[in-house]
């Protein structure tokens, strides 16, 4: 094979999967509706009155953007940007809460899959739309610290879903050759959005989070499955197709 063969080959070529980006809530653990009920009490301390039209209207956009940063969703529901940090810093603290509670839990077969994964050669990177702090807070509560090769927020890559960020950070910073060895696991359209923006060759949805699977395809996922625990079967399946 001749140098520009060679060359040919490597760019065009298939590359096998080394690194999978997966999402935390909805995706690897459930907090049981806790997100929500923390986005519920930052925009009543910040003068929304729980039950109106603003309220609704307000907690259905966090509905929606599930999966974004959380500090860029107050950013848009609330146009001053100190007011918004403000509410960022109540959610951050009720969600403390009601973690000590022990309501945020495994997904069954999450912590199974992480470790299947890392024993057959891929990375991991858990990404998340919380915070530093909180996500801290959560792989701790989980006994989580350690579990994958890295973990993200949006803070660390520059910006949250459904921009690339996050996904071309764990890239670089677990030095992988190629964006098309990235598999991108998660249950809303901004996790799949995201995947497709950074070239990633696999984009998995789960359907025990938010989105169904309608809306997973739409954003670009390229397979759904029912749950992260059949991940491992999905991604043997991928890795046979293409080889």
């Amino acid at each position: 094979m001749t140098g520009e063969a060679s060359i040919r080959d490597t760019i065009t070529g298939p590359n096998r999967l080394r690194l999978a980006v997966v999402d935390m809530v909805g995706t690897t653990i459930t907090d049981d509706g806790r997100t929500e009920r923390a986005m519920s009490r930052a925009l009543v301390e910040h003068g929304i009155e729980p039950g109106s039209t603003r309220f609704e209207s307000m907690l259905g956009y966090a509905r929606d953007t599930m999966g974004f940063s959380k500090l860029t969703v107050f950013g848009h529901l609330f146009e001053d940007p100190a007011t918004a940090a403000s509410a960022n810093k109540v959610f951050e603290a009720a969600y403390d809460e009601m973690i000590d509670d022990g309501g945020v839990r495994p997904i069954p077969g999450a912590e199974e899959a992480i470790v299947w994964m890392r024993e057959s050669g891929m990375q991991v990177c858990l990404a998340t739309g919380f915070g530093r702090h909180t996500q801290n807070m959560v792989l701790e509560s989980l006994g989580w610290m350690g579990l994958a090769d890295l973990s993200l927020c949006p803070a660390d890559a520059g910006r949250g879903r459904p921009y690339p960020d996050m996904i071309l950070t764990a890239v670089l910073a677990l030095d992988l050759d190629d964006v098309r060895e990235v598999a991108v696991v998660g249950d809303t359209s901004s996790d799949m959005l995201s995947g497709v923006r950074s070239g990633a060759s696999l984009m998995a949805g789960v359907l025990t989070g938010s989105h169904s699977e309608a809306t997973l395809r739409a954003a670009g996922a390229t397979a759904v499955v029912d749950s992260i625990k059949q991940l491992p079967l999905l991604l043997e399946k991928h890795e046979a197709r293409h080889f």
